[in-house]
């Protein structure tokens, strides 16, 4: 067993804020805050709404549950980090943000596939969809990416905690797995935690594959016709758009995470960058759904105002 669990990391992400940390603070309560109200309006719109109780509607509520899980995996901590003298997280404390924020990462992704699936379903076999995506179907699949989810990230926090570690200062906003691997000792062997990040990494580049075949083909029933366009429109973009922003974003922390200058003047970009993923998808993911799907909107609008008359008497 290693002896890590007396080590206290120092965050050194905030070193640059020093001088307008108070605004930094409500910047990121106001977000937060905003972050956890749009995703709690739509997810209430849609359990309390049995219009909305379906696959499609079932699948955009966990994605703003995943949002609010995700968000809160990084708001708080950074919240506290901002009004100490000394940004810390001790290795406990670590080894639970990553696994916070990775099955965050994992499970968003994952979803992502299966909302793409069930597009696929919805536009090129329409007259099957409901024998094929039942409620129950769509609830086993969840469950299903759960399950997977949790199996990934808990081999990767038993091959992390493994490791013996010689250093303390992390170059983030938040601990990530792959910073607690650099600050292993020189005589540690990590070979099998950088293939099994291989691993993961061709696992979810075979998902980012499935969806693009789904998008073709759904692409082109929508160009065949016109009630398939709008249903393309509306139900397909915002995933489209929420899936390539998700993807991008990842895919920068990563590359910049492994291959990336670590030039102390580009520490606060590469650190604002790499926590886009944590804080704009939780916040634009239910508003770009909201603005789009009209039923819902509709609704939104209905539930605020009869609240709005409900305080006015």
């Amino acid at each position: 067993m290693n002896n890590n669990t007396d080590i206290v990391f120092i965050l050194q992400g905030l070193n640059e804020t020093q001088t307008n940390r108070q605004i930094y603070f409500v910047f990121a309560l106001v977000s937060y805050l905003f972050t956890i109200f749009v995703n709690l309006t739509l997810i209430v719109t849609i359990v309390k709404e049995k219009m909305f109780h379906e696959p499609m509607h079932l699948f955009l509520c966990n994605l703003c549950v995943n949002g609010l899980y995700g968000a809160s995996s990084f708001y708080p901590k950074l919240l506290l980090d901002l009004l100490s003298d000394v940004p810390v997280i001790s290795y406990n404390g670590c080894i639970t943000q990553i696994f916070v924020v990775y099955s965050y990462i994992f499970y968003e992704f994952s979803s992502l596939t299966v909302m793409a699936y069930d597009r696929y379903v919805a536009i090129c076999r329409p007259l099957h969809y409901h024998s094929i995506m039942t409620y129950q179907t769509a609830t086993r699949l969840l469950v299903l990416v759960w399950v997977f989810t949790l199996l990934e990230i808990a081999v990767g926090i038993v091959l992390t905690t493994r490791l013996r570690l010689c250093g303390t200062h992390l170059q983030k906003l938040y601990c990530t797995n792959w910073e607690l691997v650099k600050l292993s000792c020189i005589d540690v062997d990590t070979t099998i935690n950088n293939l099994y990040g291989f691993i993961l990494i061709v696992s979810h580049v075979s998902q980012a594959l499935l969806i693009i075949v789904s998008y073709v083909r759904i692409v082109r029933a929508a160009l065949r016709s016109r009630n398939e366009h709008k249903k393309f429109m509306q139900t397909c973009l915002p995933h489209l758009v929420t899936l390539v922003y998700f993807t991008l974003a990842l895919l920068f922390d990563v590359i910049n995470s492994r291959f990336g200058s670590n030039a102390q003047r580009l520490i606060p970009l590469k650190n604002i960058m790499a926590a886009e993923f944590l804080v704009v998808p939780p916040l634009i993911n239910p508003i770009i759904y909201g603005m789009n799907l009209h039923q819902i909107r509709r609704r939104v609008a209905h539930m605020f105002t009869r609240k709005i008359h409900a305080l006015s008497e």
